[in-house]
């Protein structure tokens, strides 16, 4: 007879699409992502915003849930993007969790490689994705996959009143 931790860790991952009914579980794993990365200060979304943006007509995002014995595990989120240079489409990984829990099941790789094959039927040639830059548990992780370093770039961004103020000023 297994015992109760063993018996968990027995149980299959399965993996299935996030669904509407998902946006809090979506929304609360945001949240202890936020807090494992000493960033939940920063997260100001909102799982009406997840409603609007990622499950209307236009999705900005999907998501890909996975499970173990019912109880929600791990999550991707991610949303398509395309390499002029390539001349071929790919797949951003936005954000990566899995439950403590559940962490040392290959949740998180299983999850990544599910992406993959996704974009990859859909003609997809590349995975991207960004890496907070304290966290050296994930950067071993994605290197353990294959999953490197780009040198050659760097990610720049604006935020908030900045962002408003620069799409707001009128051309010269």
């Amino acid at each position: 007879m297994l015992s109760m931790s063993n018996a968990a860790t027995a149980k299959a991952v399965t993996l299935r699409p996030g669904t509407i009914d998902d946006v809090e579980t979506i929304h609360a794993a945001l949240l202890r992502l936020g807090t494992h990365v000493g960033a939940h200060q920063e997260i100001t979304s909102t799982p009406e915003d997840l409603r609007r943006y990622g499950f209307s007509a236009n999705p900005a995002f999907s998501t890909l849930i996975a499970e173990v014995g019912g109880e929600f595990a791990g999550l991707c989120l991610h949303f398509p993007i395309f390499s002029t240079w390539m001349g071929r489409p790919g797949v951003y990984v936005q954000d990566l969790y899995v439950e403590d829990r559940f962490r040392g099941r290959r949740i998180g790789e299983k999850l990544l490689r599910q992406v993959a094959k996704e974009c990859r039927a859909a003609g997809g040639v590349y995975l991207r994705l960004s890496v907070d830059t304290d966290n050296e548990t994930a950067k071993a992780f994605y290197e353990r996959l294959g999953i490197g370093w780009s040198s050659y770039e760097q990610v720049q961004k604006i935020v908030g009143d900045a962002f408003f103020a620069f799409a707001d000023t009128p051309e010269e």
